[in-house]
């Protein structure tokens, strides 16, 4: 989750080593025959990250190289693994999450797989049982972070919900994604149309427009370049103290800081949040299809599932995963997150933003 949110993005900010993709565990996958090919390669967006010795494992039992291409944002990778649905890059494609899974479903980008470990996944995160294209990997929340010191230092309160975020006393100071190419901005929009309705959400993106939001093209640039409680928005000299980002985030603030702060620089504003859920399926045409259910039934392992949200940030979805301590005292999950029915995001995200483009951008 896609939470979002990512290990890899936030070592970049913090000027960091980036973490190689990686993974590893009790897959139970027979060792392919040799004159196979012996590796599988992995699609994603460019925030995918697993431990070396995890992956090292998966490698050795498995008898597979794992091999990651990283495409950007999560809505830029599903776009263009659509258009190269027919030649696709790699055998299974990780980081699309329900805000776009209808679009991938619709365009036949996955073949069904029932992947080993499904059964062990919570009932709530379960999609497509009769036909098993996707595998539910990760979940997370979409919110408004914000930095502390900037609130601290201006003597006022952080805002806690949406109608905050219109008020004048928060006019300049919201950075978001692009709803049309960022997963995180889509979500922020899909979480706007929950919260007021089909009748009610044009009408508060005109206000939040006249209270001066910016929009940016992705995550990365949003979170590391343009929010001032960042790492890496204090590096850029940022002067945006609102973000829309993860609930995770702020973890990450204080695992990756050198030395280490008693309490998070950022928090989160608990009533701006939208359930993300990511999921991962076997490529139609993938050419290493042995190699690719191999590596799904992988991440649902337990050792992937509790390695995953020190890496990427989410929380796992497989019944009695490992969760943090830092997650539960930086970044516990939303308690009220607004959600949306996946059939209502199918039947009208196009349009959502269609019109969020002509109402925002121009």
């Amino acid at each position: 989750m896609s939470i979002t949110k990512k290990a890899t993005v936030f070592a970049v900010g913090l000027g960091l080593v980036t973490l190689s993709a990686c993974g590893s565990s009790d897959s139970g996958s027979d060792n392919p025959d040799q004159s196979k090919s012996t590796t599988v390669t992995l699609v994603s967006h460019n925030s995918w990250a697993v431990s070396k010795g995890v992956l090292a494992a998966f490698e050795k039992q498995s008898g597979y190289k794992v091999k990651v291409l990283e495409d950007g944002d999560a809505g830029q990778a599903v776009n263009k693994a659509i258009l190269t649905k027919d030649n696709p890059q790699g055998d299974v494609f990780f980081g699309v999450d329900n805000t776009l899974l209808s679009r991938a479903l619709d365009n036949d980008l996955f073949q069904s797989y029932e992947a080993k470990g499904s059964d062990l996944i919570l009932p709530e995160f379960q999609v497509d049982q009769d036909k098993h294209r996707v595998t539910p990997v990760d979940t997370g929340d979409i919110c408004v972070n914000y930095d502390k010191a900037y609130f601290s230092e201006h003597k006022l309160a952080p805002p806690t919900t949406y109608d905050d975020l219109i008020k004048p006393a928060y006019k300049d100071l919201l950075v978001t994604e692009n709803a049309s190419t960022s997963s995180p901005g889509l979500g922020f929009l899909l979480g706007t149309a929950a919260k007021y309705g089909d009748d009610g959400w044009q009408d508060y993106w005109k206000k939040l427009k006249a209270n001066g939001v910016k929009v940016v093209d992705g995550w990365e640039q949003a979170y590391n370049e343009e929010f001032s409680g960042s790492a890496g928005g204090k590096k850029a000299k940022a002067d945006r103290p609102l973000v829309v980002s993860y609930a995770s985030s702020p973890p990450a603030e204080v695992i990756y800081a050198d030395p280490k702060p008693t309490s998070a620089p950022t928090g989160v504003a608990a009533g701006t949040c939208f359930r993300q859920v990511e999921y991962a399926g076997l490529l139609n045409n993938a050419k290493n299809t042995e190699g690719g259910k191999a590596l799904l039934d992988f991440l649902l392992t337990k050792t992937f599932q509790d390695d995953m949200p020190l890496n990427m940030f989410v929380y796992p979805v497989r019944e009695a995963a490992q969760v943090p301590p830092e997650f539960v005292k930086y970044g516990p999950r939303a308690e009220n997150p607004e959600t949306l029915d996946p059939a209502k995001i199918a039947d009208n995200r196009d349009d959502w933003v269609k019109s969020w483009t002509s109402l925002v951008l121009k």
